[in-house]
């Protein structure tokens, strides 16, 4: 059944979904340069590539003229959306509306990247030096 969830834990939520094993699906925060709040520099492996993309993702959207009204503070991060999870795979619920359907697209194409990427405990609370910024 498709189900609203808060939104701190809605992106987290649809981790689980994919990967039911995570046990903390916050394992993903402050991993890399871009898994976390903010990010910069180069993407130290596939992981933080994932969160990269999923960063961009968001920025499209707040940049959207229509979604900009939607969430002028919250950004998508914080965005209730409604999903379906069946058999690892979430689905976005037809009855979002535009940026709810933006935002549960951008967290769904992460979770299942995070699923195909290798995780490297090296790279958790990775010292944000070597996070250059890109010119």
């Amino acid at each position: 059944p498709s189900r609203p969830s808060s939104p701190s834990l809605t992106f987290r939520n649809m981790i689980k979904c994919v990967q039911p094993d995570v046990l903390f699906a916050l394992k993903y925060d402050n991993y890399g340069c871009y898994c976390g709040y903010g990010g910069q520099g180069t993407p130290v492996d596939e992981l933080d590539q994932c969160c990269k993309v999923h960063d961009d993702c968001y920025e499209a959207q707040m940049n959207d003229p229509e979604c900009k009204s939607f969430w002028p503070h919250l950004k998508p991060y914080f965005i209730y959306y409604r999903y379906t999870c069946t058999e690892h795979q979430p689905t976005c619920s037809a009855s979002n509306n535009k940026c709810q359907a933006a935002a549960c697209e951008c967290d769904r194409a992460a979770a299942l990247c995070f699923a195909r990427a290798k995780y490297n405990p090296e790279h958790k609370f990775l010292n944000q030096k070597r996070c250059k910024k890109m010119s």
